[in-house]
């Protein structure tokens, strides 16, 4: 039977720290709590690689780069850990990640927040109040973009500072955010629509439908893609004026969605798959296995990193044919990944955690299987 999720429901929002990340965190699940205790079949191997972990809700202890291992550390939202040891935190839930070029942005959904750390040492820099249920965010032009899920609106910060410099209503749920740089796109989970702001100001420039429960958004080359997570579909919008300019099948529960050049990847939650569409007419290109429950992925200019959120591990994906080169343990539950350049940063929501992976360093390095 096919899981169903929530948003801020009221008996999700009571069992959910018992089902924290097992399944579509950033939608609070309604789903068995058994998949949380999956392990990763897969032959994949796992490559040795350099870590480390900041504290998302205490005090960092340091980002010291710890050289080898096959089990990524992070620490707890006390700012406690050990090599080789994953701690539960305090419930902060991370579910997105951005980077602005200096530093590493949270949101911390349960407490109304969003934390700023340091990207060159992991050393946390700051945690800033924003509307409720922060979920996603984005960085554009020098500010970072919140979505508040349950307040149905999104907050501006001042990335230099954290200073709130405005917050805009949009549609209903707001789960995922996206940024060309002069307009902020938003999903609207239950709104089935995503709405287009302007960067400068917030001024809402216009609110278009898409399919039913968008939970991912990506904008590049003058369009949008919007993955429609109880359709099995994503849509294709012209980012000048929101036509919608096609509608695209992939697979079961498609949630977060990058694109890359001529090429568009669409991972699909519930299909355990990642799929490859063109740009330029959405044709299907191929549909590759990847880890269970694939949440979040990034693009580090030459591969794909899909979290698989029901592996606890990343997956490290070649971009020209969908092969899986490796695969990369991290905390509890990872949603949600970003390049910052050289790292590889991971959240991960079921042990209030971030983890970060060396990518140079597990380019390169031998490869042991996962255990």
């Amino acid at each position: 039977m096919r899981r169903v999720l929530d948003v801020y429901g009221g008996a999700a929002r009571a069992a959910r720290a018992a089902l924290f990340g097992a399944f579509l965190c950033t939608a609070l699940c309604a789903a068995a709590a058994t998949a949380h205790a999956r392990q990763s079949s897969s032959t994949t191997s796992t490559t040795e690689q350099t870590t480390s972990e900041v504290s998302l809700g205490g005090t960092s202890t340091g980002g010291t780069l710890i050289e080898g291992g096959t089990t990524g550390d992070e620490l707890d939202a006390t700012g406690t850990g050990s090599r080789g040891n994953t701690t539960s935190g305090g419930g902060g839930g991370p579910e997105a990640i951005a980077f602005d070029g200096t530093y590493v942005w949270v949101p911390r959904q349960f407490s109304n927040s969003v934390v700023r750390l340091r990207a060159s040492d992991g050393a946390l820099s700051g945690s800033f109040a924003v509307g409720s249920g922060p979920v996603s965010l984005a960085h554009a032009g020098g500010s970072i973009w919140v979505a508040n899920l349950g307040g149905n609106s999104v907050t501006k910060l001042r990335a230099s500072d954290g200073a709130a410099l405005g917050t805009y209503a949009v549609g209903a749920a707001p789960g995922a955010l996206a940024s060309d740089g002069t307009n902020v796109w938003v999903a609207n989970r239950e709104g089935n629509s995503v709405t287009k702001l302007r960067a400068s100001d917030g001024a809402t420039l216009g609110t278009y439908a898409v399919g039913k429960r968008p939970v991912g958004i990506a904008v590049a080359g003058g369009f949008v893609w919007v993955a429609n997570n109880l359709d099995d579909t994503v849509t294709k919008l012209r980012a000048s004026d929101g036509v919608v300019l096609g509608t695209y099948a992939v697979g079961d529960g498609p949630f977060g969605v990058v694109a890359e050049g001529a090429n568009v990847w669409v991972t699909n939650f519930f299909g355990n798959t990642l799929t490859k569409l063109r740009s330029s007419d959405g044709v299907a290109l191929g549909t590759y296995q990847v880890g269970n429950d694939p949440a979040g992925l990034t693009f580090d200019g030459t591969d794909l990193w899909v979290a698989n959120s029901g592996d606890n591990t990343v997956a490290r994906v070649r971009a020209g044919d969908g092969a899986v080169v490796a695969t990369y343990r991290t905390g509890k539950s990872p949603f949600a990944a970003v390049f910052d350049g050289a790292n590889l940063w991971t959240v991960n929501f079921g042990s209030d955690s971030v983890s970060t992976t060396n990518a140079a360093a597990a380019s390169t390095t031998p490869a042991t299987s996962v255990q």
